[in-house]
């Protein structure tokens, strides 16, 4: 570990001085990034271990391949070894333990199945290692609050992938809205289409390939015998590795309240839904989930509902939009999504212009990378991914708990008025496995 730190103290220290290792502008773009580092030593790019290398992983690993990847790790050797061919000087690993058991990392990119996102990253972390982690950042609100924790105590660079956090449209709403474009904002509306998108059936006994280490996949979950429905991508509609369609774009669209509105713990979760498919996938195709959050400083309480699978906020057809968020403001309304936003003012009100005043980073990744490197800020580092992920979860904890309303205790990490609801908050490991 101290080598590891070593290495990147260097860096900061070569940054200082204005000789090696060069502080990239935002307004570099990726191809100049990489050629940048083409004029410089192998040994001055930082070493990058990849915790999966496919699907979301192989494109956490197309936005940092300006750095040296040392170590590439996934259960499945089929992926490996496709991987490998382009990182043939990287070593490869079926088990990230051994991936994180090296002295020469300057980084980590975790981008396994949600139920794999805290060992794995809690692991580097204790390492001191600087870690970029896919959303939701953990399986269990437990497992979220820990690696905020452990994040602090670390003191490194880490960042979430809600990848929309870096571009200009979400920023220039929260600056809108922070501004006080539509006035104080009291009500928000997040829906998003699509529910389960694969049905499946649960066989009794089934083996995995020959070139899986199902084992490590399953991790600390339950054990399940193998089946191709709750395998790669499958995975997210079961409760045992993932948390459908919630889990899976929420920290994506309610990102936005939460920065704009500076939300941090909800006060009350009720999450109510409906199976609406054949299979026998734990996740249900259509979910509402409301969220009460009291006072912030000067700013108003805030009632947040999200939808998806169809389902959306009445009137919502006459925006057009099949995935949004919808503010409404005492004086207006301001309609976003990912990359286009617009503003509704009531009668007699004047939608103002608003100076920029946030950063816009040239990309989630590099802004990770600069961070490394120099010490800057990331957008979503784990002080703000964790809250935003506990607020996320605690929408299936209630609807597993046949949409029963959450009284949330943020400090203690309690549902006061359901202790039932401990089960769900945080899971038994697997024998073998800790966190």
């Amino acid at each position: 570990m101290s080598r590891s730190v070593d290495r990147r103290e260097f860096l900061k220290k070569a940054l200082i001085a204005g000789t090696a290792v060069p502080a990239f502008s935002s307004a570099l773009t990726l191809p100049s990034l990489a050629a940048a580092n083409k004029s410089k030593s192998p040994n001055e790019k930082l070493n990058l271990a990849t915790i999966g290398v496919a699907d979301r992983a192989y494109a956490n690993i197309t936005g940092t391949k300006s750095e040296n990847f040392v170590a590439l790790c996934d259960i499945d050797a089929q992926r490996l070894e496709k991987a490998s061919k382009e990182f043939p000087h990287a070593d490869t690993y079926d088990d990230y333990r051994k991936a994180l058991d090296r002295d020469d990392l300057d980084g980590v990119l975790v981008s396994t199945p949600d139920h794999m996102h805290a060992p794995a990253a809690a692991m580097a972390l204790r390492k001191g290692l600087p870690v970029y982690c896919e959303k939701p950042l953990t399986h269990s609100v437990y497992e979220a609050r820990v690696l905020t924790d452990l994040a602090a105590k670390a003191g490194v660079p880490t960042q979430m992938g809600n990848q929309i956090h870096a571009t200009d449209n979400y920023r220039k709403v929260v600056e809108m809205v922070q501004s006080g474009v539509i006035g104080p904002v009291r009500r928000v509306h997040v829906w998003v289409g699509g529910g389960v998108r694969i049905e499946g059936k649960r066989s009794k006994e089934n083996n995995p390939p020959s070139y899986v280490n199902y084992d490590q996949w399953i991790g600390p979950a339950p054990f399940r015998p193998y089946n191709e429905t709750s395998f790669h991508f499958n995975w997210r509609y079961w409760w045992d590795f993932g948390n459908g369609q919630l889990g899976d774009f929420g920290c994506h669209y309610m990102d936005l309240p939460f920065w704009a509105l500076k939300l941090k713990y909800p006060k009350t979760v009720v999450g109510v839904g409906e199976k609406g498919h054949k299979g026998e996938n734990d996740c249900p195709s259509f979910m509402r989930v409301d969220y009460e959050f009291t006072e912030r400083d000067d700013l108003p309480p805030v009632h947040m509902t999200w939808y998806h699978g169809g389902w959306k906020p009445k009137g919502a057809e006459a925006y057009g939009k099949n995935s949004a968020v919808l503010f409404e403001g005492d004086d207006g309304r301001l309609l976003a999504d990912y990359g286009t936003n617009k503003v509704f003012m009531e009668a007699g009100k004047e939608a103002k212009p608003v100076k920029p005043y946030l950063t816009r980073p040239e990309s989630h990744h590099i802004e990770w990378l600069n961070a490394i490197r120099n010490g800057t800020p990331t957008g979503s580092n784990f002080a703000y991914a964790g809250p935003l992920t506990e607020t996320v979860l605690l929408g299936n904890v209630s609807y597993r708990l046949g949409g029963k309303k959450l009284e949330w205790d943020a400090e203690n990490l309690k549902v006061t008025n359901a202790p039932e609801a401990d089960q769900y908050l945080k899971r038994e490991y697997r024998k073998g496995w800790t966190l």
